[in-house]
C-alpha cells in the first residue's frame, strides 16, 4: 500500500502529486529584484526532486520591503517579465506545481548578505526601515520608523499590486509571509507592537493589519488556485505570541478564504527561549489544525521521513515542508519511492534502473 504522504492532494482546482513541499529559500542573488542564472539552475534542480509543490523564495512587494539589496522583488512590469521567464523555464522542465511567497521585511530589512556578515545591518547604501513601532530588532540595529496610517495604506497597496502581478505568472499557489520576524509578524507580536491606535494593543488590533493585507490578497488571487499564509505559532519569548494567538489568526484567515497555513515559529529577535530540536513546529501545527479545521503545512528540522509519514497518516498535518534536506539529499523522495512496489510516475524513466523500479 502506498503511504499517504505519496498520495495526491487536491486543493480547489490544483492537484499536488504528493504531500512534499520545497520550502522557499532566500538566495540573496537577484539583480534589481530580478532572478539571475543561479535561480534557473537552483530551481530546476529542486523542481525535479519529486516533490509536489515548489515555493519560490520570499519575494518583496517593494524595494523597502527587501531584506538585502539582492532580494527578489515583484513590484513592476520588469520584475514580472523576468520572473515569468524563470517560472516558464521551470514549468518546461518539470511537472511540479509552483508557488510564490510574498513578503515585506519591515525592520528586518537593510541588511548585509548573510555570507558577508550574518545578522548585521548595512553601513553603506542602507535604507530607513518600517515597523509597527519604533523598536530596534537588536540593540545594535537602527530604530525603524513607526508606520503611520499613510504608510499602512501604502504597504497594503504594494501587497495588492504584487498579488495582481503574481496572478499573471501562471503559477499554482500564492503564500503570504506573516512569520520569521518580518513586517506582518512585527504587527502581530506584542513584543514588537506597542501601538496605541487600532493597529496595536489587544490581539484583534494586532491582527488587524495582517487581516487587511490578507483580504486584499484574497480579493486579487483566483479562487480556483491555492492561497496560504506562513504564520508564527509562537515567539518563544516571554509575553510574546502564544499558540492561542496563532489559532485566533488562523481562524480569521480561514474566514477570509485562505486554503492553508504553514506553521513556523520564532524569528522575531535572535535571543529567545527556543532550543533547536527535531520537529519543533509539529506540536504547534497539530494543535492549529485540530482547532481551526484548515489544511496545515509544517517544517522545521522535520527530516525524519518515517516521522513525516506517521504525522501525515494520522492526519495531524497535510503537507511536509523541507528546505535544507533538498540541498543535502536532493533525491530522498526518489529513494523512498524505490521501496514501493507499484511503479511510480514521479521517478523518471531514465532513473528507474538506479532505483530498481
Amino acid at each position: 500500500m502506498t503511504e499517504k504522504i505519496f498520495s495526491k492532494l487536491k486543493i480547489n482546482e490544483v492537484t499536488l502529486k504528493n504531500r512534499f513541499v520545497v520550502s522557499p529559500m532566500c538566495q540573496y542573488s537577484s539583480k534589481d529584484g530580478n532572478p539571475v542564472n543561479w535561480h534557473y539552475r537552483h530551481l530546476e534542480n529542486l523542481a525535479n526532486s519529486g516533490a509536489g509543490l515548489l515555493m519560490i523564495e520570499a519575494t518583496a512587494v517593494e524595494k523597502k520591503g527587501k531584506i538585502t539589496h539582492s532580494d527578489m522583488c515583484l513590484e513592476n512590469s520588469n520584475n514580472l517579465k523576468n520572473l515569468k521567464k524563470l517560472v516558464s523555464h521551470v514549468q518546461n522542465n518539470s511537472d511540479i506545481k509552483i508557488g510564490l511567497q510574498i513578503s515585506h521585511s519591515g525592520r528586518k530589512g537593510s541588511t548585509e548578505l548573510p555570507w558577508i556578515k550574518p545578522n548585521s545591518t548595512l553601513k553603506k547604501k542602507s535604507w530607513k526601515t518600517l515597523s509597527s513601532s519604533p523598536i530596534k530588532r537588536e540593540y545594535d540595529w537602527p530604530t525603524p520608523k513607526e508606520m503611520n496610517l499613510i504608510d499602512i495604506k501604502t504597504v497594503k497597496r504594494k501587497f495588492s499590486i504584487t498579488s495582481k502581478l503574481a496572478k499573471k505568472l501562471n503559477i499554482d499557489c500564492l503564500e503570504l509571509h506573516m512569520a520569521h520576524g518580518y513586517l506582518l509578524h512585527q504587527f502581530f507580536s506584542p513584543i514588537s507592537n506597542k501601538r496605541n491606535d487600532k493597529y496595536g494593543g489587544n490581539l484583534k488590533n494586532r491582527c488587524r493589519f495582517l487581516i487587511e493585507v490578507a483580504e486584499v490578497v484574497r480579493k486579487n488571487w483566483p479562487k480556483n488556485k491555492v492561497l496560504g499564509a506562513r504564520i508564527t505559532g509562537m515567539d518563544w519569548i516571554k509575553k510574546g505570541i502564544t499558540l492561542k494567538d496563532s489559532i485566533y489568526l488562523t481562524k480569521q484567515l480561514k474566514k477570509i478564504g485562505f486554503d492553508y497555513v504553514c506553521v513556523s515559529s520564532g524569528g522575531l529577535i535572535s535571543k529567545t527561549n527556543f532550543k533547536p530540536k527535531p520537529n519543533f513546529n509539529y506540536a504547534l501545527a497539530k494543535k492549529i489544525k485540530k482547532s481551526c479545521k484548515i489544511k496545515v503545512r509544517v517544517g522545521g528540522m522535520l527530516d525524519d521521513i518515517n516521522f513525516a509519514k506517521k504525522i501525515i497518516n494520522n492526519n495531524d498535518v497535510d503537507l511536509i515542508s523541507n528546505a535544507r534536506k533538498y540541498i543535502y539529499e536532493p533525491n530522498f523522495i526518489l529513494k523512498e519511492l524505490s521501496k514501493l512496489n507499484p511503479k511510480n510516475k514521479i521517478v523518471p524513466n531514465q532513473y528507474r534502473r538506479c532505483y530498481k523500479i
